[in-house]
């Protein structure tokens, strides 16, 4: 963007006499030609190609002249137009055109809190002749990019403190200690300080690779293989904790599908939910209890849902069960070893594949997690890009075991 406002100012007075000539007589921009390599001082031949260049530049510019009148704005300035966020970034940036007109270059980050959330850099310079020009760059993924690294390092500083803490007096227990039981004792605990420390350093490399939206595939993929996938990484959890898994038999509005519902998006993704999701309930629920798994598709969407009959969450914990490391129950987490990220995963995942995460809960009775995704029916007309059928011989073998 240096270049591009270092490029507007030295051709400046040019510029604002052109822009005044075509937004006077209202006439449509020039057709694209070949800017030469390296033209003579006097040759105005390459201006058309760099005004078109300016329109279609993806950064908002704005050109007034020295009375302050609006002369230009490029096809990027123009979207804002008409939007809430854009009539706050017209005040900021006329307070700027202002500043700018007096001889004074200024910039400003803006940050509007949604929802969504989007941050915008405006930068203004004078011009030649007493005008001006802004620029608007939408920052907005670029801020979410190094907030996702900078709660990352924040998060592994936070979360492996108590591990390597507790390695740390474990292993200086262990100096001269000579008694078979406390060694014993004592290597067992830090086995498992150090298999906490493994698995909270895993999923925050899951959840940063998600968050970043990092190699994601759109594939078409069989609910009943995520439900499957989702279910094999938590049957021995299960297994220990004496609770019960149980599916159904996928629904297609209000109707049995025994061919199964199919989703676009990353199967990877999509079984580290589900598992986060029925992981999550297997922890919190009772021995001899159950969790059940099911998905339907209704109206345009996908549900699959994990209902539990646990300790449930409090309602004043509802709407922050799903932030990183925020945990209902820390003492039955530290039991079972939960690191707190698996429903921000959750999260992230749904919002990467266009959907969202719903939770109803009753104290004391149990808790229900609902993945809602788009249909392939609702990605097609959205996506027109072909994508992979789901395997064929996953399908089969979901059909034989009868999972939903």
């Amino acid at each position: 963007m240096t270049v591009l406002v270092a490029a507007i100012a030295g051709v400046a007075g040019v510029i604002v006499g052109i822009l005044v000539v075509r937004s006077r007589a209202a006439v449509a921009p020039p057709p694209a030609v070949d800017v030469p390599l390296a033209a003579e001082p006097n040759d105005r031949s390459f201006l058309p190609a760099l005004l078109a260049a300016v329109d279609r530049h993806p950064t908002g510019i704005v050109v007034a002249d020295a009375s302050g009148w609006v002369i230009h704005r490029n096809e990027s300035a123009i979207a804002f137009r008409g939007t809430h966020t854009g009539t706050l970034l017209e005040a900021t940036v006329d307070r700027h055109l202002a500043t700018a007109r007096a001889g004074t270059p200024s910039r400003e980050l803006v940050e509007f809190y949604g929802p969504p959330r989007s941050a915008f850099q405006v930068v203004a310079v004078p011009l030649d002749g007493g005008g001006s020009a802004a620029f608007v760059d939408d920052v907005t993924e670029r801020r979410r990019v190094e907030q996702v690294r900078t709660d990352f390092v924040a998060n592994i500083s936070h979360e492996l403190k108590t591990p390597i803490g507790a390695l740390s007096v474990l292993a200086e227990m262990l100096m001269g200690e000579t008694d078979p039981a406390t060694v014993e004792r004592v290597v067992g605990r830090m086995m498992s300080e150090a298999d906490r420390a493994t698995d909270t350093l895993e999923d925050l490399m899951e959840l940063s690779r998600i968050e970043v939206g990092a190699e994601r595939s759109s594939d078409r993929v069989r609910v009943s293989d995520v439900i499957r996938g989702a279910l094999d990484r938590v049957t021995q959890m299960a297994a220990q904790c004496e609770v019960s898994i149980s599916t159904l038999e996928p629904v297609a509005n209000g109707e049995k599908r025994s061919d199964g519902i199919v989703v676009v998006g990353d199967r990877r993704q999509l079984v580290s939910a589900v598992g986060n999701l029925v992981e999550n309930a297997v922890k919190y629920s009772d021995p001899h209890s159950s969790v059940q798994v099911r998905a339907r598709e209704v109206d345009g969407w996908v549900e699959i849902a994990v209902a539990d009959q646990g300790i449930g969450i409090p309602q004043r914990d509802l709407d922050r069960v799903f932030e990183r490391f925020y945990r209902v129950d820390r003492a039955r987490s530290r039991t079972t070893g939960g690191t707190g990220l698996g429903l921000s995963i959750v999260r992230n995942v749904a919002s990467n594949h266009g959907g969202d995460v719903v939770v109803t809960s009753v104290e004391g009775e149990g808790s229900t997690f609902v993945l809602r995704l788009p249909s392939e029916a609702v990605w097609a007309a959205t996506h027109p890009s072909p994508v992979e059928p789901p395997d064929a011989a996953a399908s089969g073998r979901d059909h034989d075991q009868g999972v939903a």
